[in-house]
C-alpha cells in the first residue's frame, strides 16, 4: 500500500508538471538562416509580407564587430523555405549590433541599436542601408549591455524600449522607457527616461541574459525573450515571457508595468533565443536565433495576440 501510495504521488506530481508547462514549447520548426558566427540573428524587423501573402520579409541585424563583414541582411520567411541576402550598409560603421525595429508610419526607416547604447537611424532602400543619424541613448547605466529594442506607437505618440541584459541572479535587467521624437535632420530625441528591474523565469543558469530582446503587440503587451550560453560551442537555452505592459498617452506619457511574476510562454532548449518580432495584424511571432558557432534559425510562433 505505501509503495502504491508513493507511486500515485509521483504519478500526479509529474501530470501537474505537464500540465504546467507553457504552451507552444514544441510548435514548428527552426529553419536555418546562417551556418556560422557571422550569420547569426541579433535583431529582428518586420519588413512587410511577401506578394502572395504566404511569408514575410523582415530585416536581421549581426553582431559582427571586425571592420567589413556584414551588419544587415534581408530574409524572407516562408513555410517551408528561408531566402538570406546581405545588404550594403553605408555610412558610420557599427560595432556589435544587437537590434532593429521598423520606424511606425515611416516606411523604409529603421533604428537599429548597438550593445554599447548607439542608436543608428536608417533609411533602407533596395539592397542598401543608410545612415541617417546615430547618437547614444539616454540614462545609460553603469555596465549596461543591450541586446533589444522596441518601438511602440499609441494615441498619435511614439516611445522606446529597451533594456540592460541582466546578468544571472546578481544582475537583473532593466528595462528603460522613453518618450521619442524624430528632429528634421534625422537625430532621435528622447524624452524623460523611466526604469523597471525585470528577473527572467527560465532560464535560470548563472549569467542568464534576463532580456535578449523584447517586443510590443499591437495592445501594449510586452513580450520577452530571455537566453543563456556556456560559450559559443553551447549547451543553449532560451524561452519567451509575457513581461507586462506599455501605454502611451495623447499627451506623450509612458507607462511601463512589469508583472511580479512574467508569464511563460515557451521555452527552447538548444537554441540561444535573441530576436522577437510581433507581427502586424496577426497573433504571428517571428523568433530568431544567435546560436554562435553553430550560426542562427529562425521560426514563427503564435505569442503577440491581444
Amino acid at each position: 500500500m505505501l509503495r502504491r501510495t508513493t507511486w500515485l504521488s509521483a504519478a500526479a506530481t509529474l501530470l501537474a508538471v505537464l500540465c504546467a508547462a507553457p504552451a507552444g514549447a514544441a510548435d514548428g520548426p527552426w529553419q536555418k538562416v546562417g551556418d556560422d558566427t557571422l550569420s547569426g540573428v541579433s535583431g529582428l524587423a518586420y519588413e512587410g509580407r511577401t506578394e502572395d501573402g504566404s511569408g514575410v520579409h523582415a530585416l536581421v541585424v549581426h553582431d559582427n564587430k571586425r571592420s567589413g563583414r556584414p551588419r544587415l541582411s534581408r530574409i524572407t520567411h516562408r513555410e517551408e523555405s528561408e531566402d538570406v541576402s546581405p545588404l550594403a550598409w553605408v555610412g558610420a560603421e557599427p560595432v556589435d549590433l544587437e537590434a532593429i525595429e521598423a520606424v511606425p508610419g515611416m516606411p523604409g526607416e529603421y533604428v537599429a541599436l548597438a550593445s554599447t547604447g548607439i542608436v543608428y537611424r536608417l533609411r533602407v532602400s533596395g539592397d542598401t542601408a543608410t545612415v541617417v543619424y546615430y547618437a547614444p541613448l539616454p540614462g545609460i547605466g553603469e555596465g549596461d549591455d543591450f541586446e533589444s529594442f522596441a518601438l511602440v506607437s499609441q494615441n498619435g505618440r511614439l516611445a522606446a524600449l529597451w533594456a540592460d541584459r541582466g546578468a544571472g541572479a546578481a544582475r537583473p535587467a532593466t528595462v528603460y522607457a522613453a518618450p521619442l521624437t524624430f528632429a528634421p535632420w534625422g537625430q532621435p530625441q528622447f524624452g524623460s527616461v523611466t526604469r523597471r528591474p525585470y528577473r527572467a523565469p527560465y532560464p535560470t543558469e548563472d549569467g542568464t541574459r534576463h532580456v535578449s530582446d523584447l517586443s510590443v503587440t499591437g495592445s501594449g503587451r510586452i513580450i520577452v525573450s530571455s537566453a543563456a550560453d556556456a560559450g559559443d560551442d553551447g549547451p543553449f537555452d532560451s524561452a519567451v515571457s509575457d513581461a507586462g505592459r506599455v501605454t502611451v498617452s495623447a499627451a506623450g506619457t509612458v507607462r511601463v508595468t512589469l508583472t511580479a511574476s512574467a508569464r511563460l510562454l515557451a521555452t527552447f532548449p538548444q537554441y540561444k533565443v535573441e530576436a522577437v518580432e510581433c507581427l502586424p495584424g496577426a497573433d504571428g511571432t517571428l523568433l530568431g536565433t544567435d546560436d554562435e558557432n553553430l550560426g542562427g534559425y529562425v521560426r514563427t510562433q503564435s505569442f503577440c495576440g491581444a
